[in-house]
């Protein structure tokens, strides 16, 4: 934050100081020292950025700086001050975009786990693949690949559906909705990011201690009020007591989920996989595993369409690195096409 005040780019705030750090600590560079590291060393990066990425290659930010910020791809690709000089292709993606092209990166031996039983064998290649997941927002991207030209794999794209409308399941749902659309100043409807996501539980444990006063636990209700942006983390951290208010709220919160995911594969079909990513669902593996789960009880209530809901393959991913691995796979393929 500091240094955004006062550097004249985003790039200058927060890349150059990073590619000091590499020439001070990265054992190549090291070596080579900074006037041979200027002279051989071409970098090819991507940014995953959380805002939309235009097709000039440059995103807004409104949680960069105090007013919001602008970062272009193409400005520190031209840039030849020190360091950035090296960047010779800088792409930007949004940064659910990266978590669609991270999923291509998984072991999916080792790092999801099945929700549906069989759901590896299948996978189809050639199919969409879909991808939600809930953490500080809900993100949702799908990816496609060409069966003219198989070999230039998927293409991952934007989405905004985790601004969809909530839809309540049950009379206690509809009073938490009538609850969120009046916190919100909302007169017909919510997204339903305002449930799925650190923020709506949240909102949801809010809505339950109003409604329950007698069921307020106080040492946990202080530590929520204290909380600040962490209060979606103190619900869960608490939620494994029986009957509890935070308990309550997380299977809200997972059974919404679940019935967001169940839409998301209406509409794109992904045999190619579903993938349930983000910081939410390895913490709340107990709460989305399983057939009885809350999440996969929703997930699969879907009337005339669940026969094609049990045939599509769905895994909870239990890595919370894929943006970072997306961002990988896209400069490997931006340095690829060089």
């Amino acid at each position: 934050e500091e240094a955004l005040k006062t550097a004249p780019t985003y790039h200058h705030a927060t890349l150059m100081p990073f590619l000091k750090k590499c020439l001070a600590e990265v054992d190549e560079w090291k070596a080579l020292g900074e006037k041979e590291v200027l002279s051989q060393i071409q970098i090819v990066g991507c940014l995953a950025t959380a805002g939309p990425v235009t097709t000039n290659n440059d995103v807004f930010m409104v949680n960069l700086g105090e007013n919001g910020g602008s970062i272009d791809g193409n400005e520190i690709e031209q840039c030849q001050d020190g360091l950035l000089s090296l960047v010779v292709r800088c792409k930007l993606v949004n940064d659910f975009v990266g978590q669609g092209y991270g999923v291509l990166d998984l072991d999916y031996d080792k790092e999801v786990i099945e929700l549906l039983p069989g759901s590896k064998a299948k996978m189809n290649d050639l199919a969409p693949i879909c991808c939600v997941g809930a953490g500080t927002g809900l993100g949702e991207c799908f990816l496609t690949k060409s069966s003219l030209a198989t070999k230039l794999g998927y293409e991952c794209y934007p989405s905004e559906g985790g601004h969809a409308d909530y839809v309540p399941r049950c009379p206690l749902e509809v009073e938490l909705l009538d609850y969120l659309k009046r916190k919100f100043s909302s007169d017909h409807r919510i997204s339903v990011e305002r449930v799925v996501s650190g923020r709506g539980l949240a909102n949801v444990y809010e809505f339950l201690a109003q409604k329950f006063p007698t069921k307020v636990v106080k040492s946990v209700h202080e530590e929520f009020l204290n909380a600040g942006d962490q209060q979606g983390r103190v619900i869960g951290v608490n939620s494994s007591t029986e009957g509890s208010l935070a308990q309550q709220a997380v299977q809200i919160m997972c059974a919404a989920y679940g019935s967001e995911v169940g839409n998301a594969a209406l509409k794109f079909i992904p045999t190619g996989g579903m993938f349930v990513t983000g910081g939410l669902a390895p913490k709340n593996i107990g709460m989305i595993q399983g057939e009885d789960s809350p999440f996969m009880k929703a997930y699969l209530d879907k009337g005339r369409m669940n026969g094609l809901i049990e045939s599509i393959p769905i895994f909870a991913v239990m890595n919370e690195d894929v943006g970072l691995r997306g961002a990988r796979v896209c400069a490997e393929r931006e340095y690829n096409a060089m």
